[in-house]
């Protein structure tokens, strides 16, 4: 099994840092379970926080820049270097009986680069690349996952809706809704849809934050993984930028899909600029997969634009489409053989139209 699939399977399992705070949340109930947060025992080495304002956060105060340049950089602005902390607490139940769940926390190291920065739509990719210390004080890794994507695209015309049961619909926006709007467009790691949402790019002297519509989307791992009472998570989310990094909030319901909400939770991913960190492993294997990657983006890209409403299956007896793509891009860096046809006849066999 390659480092890939480990670390995606270590996520699945919800292994986390064992460097672990919970200060807030429940605390007026007398429950210890709730003041440990769940996960595993992984952690990595120590890394060096970048304490030195972003340059692109400096670019971002100057008054003499239009909103829509603004708007631009703010979205370039988390490009970078990454330790990456996530925080995830329920807040409030819907179903009788409640007892909230024990809150999640996670980490990871990942960098952030552009693969299209054109006027009105901008593409990041996130590349994963860990090191975990070992039971004997030893270093293991690096281990690197091709991560999350995020498509930005002003004034988009069409929005892809999750509508629960692996099924996305396509929505056309009237002017009024996308004016001066951008779409966030968010693709699992095998460049499939997630989910997608719009809103607006606000300024301040001193930070940039993009507040979403209401928007669906498929459990998470850390939750699919863990439990099935639920359907979609139903979010609003947050993107602030600040002077060493950036910030996600996100305030999610739980929902079935009847449309009943069982219990609400916020979350928190903080991206902190990291600095003298070994990123060459992640590098390497982007060199080496970079056009097979394209291929995929493509072929996803026409799936979508040519349906109105397309069902991805996750998975086929029992084979993640994430694994059998990994697969195919370990394959294609080894030979540098044109896969197309491979990938067609992969990503066919998990939709449904």
């Amino acid at each position: 099994m390659n480092w890939r699939l480990i670390v995606l399977f270590a996520l699945a399992l919800n292994i986390s840092s064992s460097e672990k705070n919970y200060v807030f949340g429940w605390t007026q109930l007398d429950n210890p379970e709730l003041h440990v947060p769940r996960g595993g025992t992984s952690s990595g080495p120590a890394v060096d926080l970048d304490q030195t304002p972003n340059p692109v956060w400096l670019e971002l105060q100057n008054p003499k820049l239009s909103k829509f340049e603004k708007d631009r950089l703010a979205i370039l602005a988390m490009q970078g270097e990454y330790k990456v902390n996530f925080d995830f607490m329920e807040t409030m139940g819907f179903v009788e009986g409640y007892v909230p769940e024990k809150p999640y926390q996670s980490w990871g190291t990942e960098y952030v680069f552009a693969l299209a920065n054109e006027k009105d739509f901008i593409s990041l990719q996130h590349i994963m690349v860990m090191f975990f210390t070992q039971a004997d004080g030893t270093t293991a890794g690096p281990m690197v996952v091709k991560h999350w994507r995020q498509d930005w695209q002003y004034q988009d015309k069409v929005i892809s809706n999750y509508i629960g049961n692996n099924t996305w619909q396509a929505n056309k926006q009237a002017w009024n809704q996308r004016k001066g709007t951008w779409s966030q467009a968010v693709y699992q790691v095998d460049d499939s849809p997630r989910y997608e949402g719009y809103g607006e790019w606000k300024h301040s002297n001193t930070s940039s934050a993009w507040t979403s519509n209401e928007t669906n989307r498929p459990l998470p791992r850390r939750e699919a993984t863990a439990r099935n009472d639920y359907d979609i998570l139903v979010g609003t989310n947050i993107q602030t930028i600040t002077p060493q990094g950036w910030v996600h909030e996100q305030n999610n319901s739980k929902t079935r899909l009847d449309g009943s909400v069982i219990a609400k939770e916020i979350g928190l991913a903080r991206y902190q600029r990291i600095e003298n960190f070994d990123w060459s492993a992640g590098k390497l294997y982007w060199d080496n997969t970079e056009n097979f990657w394209r291929e995929v983006r493509n072929l996803w890209t026409e799936k979508l634009d040519e349906s109105k409403t397309i069902v991805v299956n996750p998975q086929i007896s029992n084979i993640p489409l994430y694994a059998r793509m990994f697969g195919l891009a370990d394959q294609f860096a080894k030979d540098n053989k044109d896969l197309a046809k491979e990938i067609t006849a992969v990503i066919e066999q998990h939709i449904d139209e």
